[in-house]
């Protein structure tokens, strides 16, 4: 069971809740969805609103669902990673990660989020940006881009923030 919060009251660092604890990004409906584990990204204030930045390269299949949707959610489940080792190295097109993963969808306010998580995000899209080459002043984190696949940015306004009870 799951209980609503405002961002605000999130728990815990924020910083090390995206980059060791890790994330689902998932959008979709009961015609279809995705979900990928993701480590990038960020929660702030954005607009005068409470937001939520995914970070998408362009060729993940979760892409093509954030793109044609309105929402998408940020899950998190603790110290369990063995649903990241399925999320984050296996592509929806060739498996069903939900089989996989043991993961139980729900389906809400426009999106798709899992019943085992502790914490979801639910995130109405407002601002999507590829990022560009062009625009690195330190060309330093070029090295993560050898493909030359440079991630969506995705920027949403935290609608709902649900913790497990």
């Amino acid at each position: 069971m799951f209980k609503e919060i405002s961002a605000k009251q999130i728990d815990g660092n924020l910083i090390d809740l995206i980059s060791n604890e890790w994330m689902l990004i998932s959008a979709g409906d009961k015609a279809g969805y995705n979900m990928m584990t993701a480590s990038w990204g960020f929660l702030g204030e954005m607009w005068g609103s409470d937001c939520a930045v995914a970070v998408i390269r362009p060729q993940r299949y979760t892409m093509q669902f954030v793109d044609n949707c309105e929402y998408y959610a940020l899950s998190f489940y603790g110290s369990n990673k063995d649903i990241h080792k399925i999320c984050g190295k296996m592509s929806g097109r060739d498996v069903v990660k939900t089989e996989l993963t043991g993961l139980t969808p729900v389906f809400d306010n426009n999106t798709v989020y899992f019943n085992e998580a502790r914490l979801v995000i639910i995130c109405k899209k407002q601002y999507v940006q590829e990022m560009s080459e062009d625009c690195f002043i330190d060309k330093e984190p070029l090295k993560w881009y050898g493909d030359k696949d440079y991630h969506k940015m995705i920027f949403g306004k935290i609608e709902r923030v649900l913790v497990k009870e």
